[in-house]
């Protein structure tokens, strides 16, 4: 505690900065000051399993000393940041100047990181029809920020922004140009996650890098001169190589024969392609690779396949953006997979070598995606936000 308080009073005129990371069971968070040269954490943690009878709040300092280690049930993400609220109240003098939300998607026209006006939302809700699983707990979870700091900025930054860069030869779907013109187009995601790569390997990023960030979301990105030029989700998070419970991109004729045939509803196949397919469906009900690997060692054949489709498909996004690139210089893996799987890393990676992928080339990092929202937040606070 007498560390925090010292941090504070020395960073009293910057103002601390709150950052939410929000999932689809998670509130992962951190408390930011800005340091000689960067933001640097307070204090972090996570709230895990909301929505589920194994729910929990944890909070460390900077240090890694546990602040608080609390089982609780968290109905949502905003009841989550209310217990995380008063946590905080707890540990730190006094609220955010700031808070800064990631948000996973905003459509055509919300595409830049942002200070949040009525405008704003106004303008979110306007495209909900685009992350219909997404933007509402976005919405839900930055009302109810409001309310508990009313004081403090509120920022967006957009999970798609990153990939703006990305040409029409790979942004364009080949639809009709009236679906395109509604905004109907390759997006691609986890860009905040690709963000603080870029700014982590500064001037020593090589020209031709390919970031992996794998968890139970997962994607791939082409980097050229730290610029995306291809990455793999498209369109929504669901897209891309299969994931945890997500099915990845799949031949439309299995959606017309699930309409048509199976009889499902839209809701019914959103549900089944976001929440019951990827490693889920092909392991027959586990989505968590640590578990399927210790399935696998005990030859479970479904555990066995489940791994094996998830790492031939990174395997063979690696191998197509090399390609793409003319060779690759840096592999970087990230995400909760991408660091602490070696099984699925090395299956990735297998016989890449006969196209140049040598283990030099290969890295371990791990992602700093709240940390990257509090450098957005003290840019646009610094600039008064565009």
């Amino acid at each position: 505690m007498g560390e925090i308080d010292s941090v504070e009073n020395s960073t009293e005129k910057a103002g601390l900065i709150l950052a939410l990371n929000s999932g689809s069971s998670s509130l992962k968070f951190g408390v930011y000051y800005r340091g000689a040269n960067d933001e640097e954490p307070l204090l972090a943690g996570s709230a895990n399993g909301i929505g589920h009878s194994n729910g929990s709040l944890h909070i460390r300092a900077a240090g890694g000393t546990s602040l608080v280690q609390r089982e609780r049930i968290h109905e949502s993400q905003s009841d989550a940041l209310a217990t995380l609220a008063e946590s905080l109240a707890a540990h730190i003098a006094s609220p955010p100047v700031a808070v800064g939300h990631r948000v996973v998607h905003g459509g055509p026209n919300l595409r830049r990181h942002q200070i949040i006006t009525p405008q704003f939302m106004d303008e979110l809700r306007s495209a909900i029809h685009f992350a219909p699983l997404h933007i509402p707990q976005a919405l839900a979870l930055i009302a109810t920020a409001q309310s508990i700091f009313p004081s403090a900025a509120q920022f967006a930054c957009f999970d798609d922004a990153f990939h703006q860069t990305i040409p029409e030869v790979a942004s364009r779907l080949p639809i009709p140009q009236r679906y395109s013109d509604l905004g109907i187009r390759h997006y691609g995601f986890h860009g905040i996650s690709y963000e603080s790569l870029v700014h982590l390997f500064g001037a020593e990023l090589p020209e031709r890098a390919i970031f992996a960030h794998l968890g139970n979301g997962s994607s791939l990105c082409a980097l050229r001169n730290g610029i995306s030029i291809d990455t793999t989700m498209g369109l929504t998070p669901t897209g891309g190589i299969p994931m945890g419970t997500r099915s990845g991109d799949l031949d439309p004729g299995v959606i017309l024969y699930l309409l048509r045939n199976a009889k499902l509803d839209v809701d019914k196949l959103e549900d089944l392609l976001n929440h019951q397919s990827g490693l889920f469906a092909l392991s027959s009900g586990e989505s968590d690779v640590k578990k399927l690997e210790e399935r696998a060692r005990s030859n479970d054949p479904n555990a066995r396949l489940a791994l094996d489709v998830f790492a031939v498909s990174v395997r063979k996004t690696i191998g197509a953006y090399m390609a793409l690139l003319g060779g690759v210089d840096l592999l970087v893996f990230t995400g909760g997979i991408g660091e602490h799987s070696d099984s699925v890393r090395s299956a990735a990676t297998n016989g890449l070598e006969l196209l140049g992928l040598t283990a030099d080339k290969i890295q371990i990092v791990p992602t700093q995606e709240e940390r990257q929202i509090a450098r957005h937040c003290r840019e646009m606070m610094i600039n008064r936000w565009p």
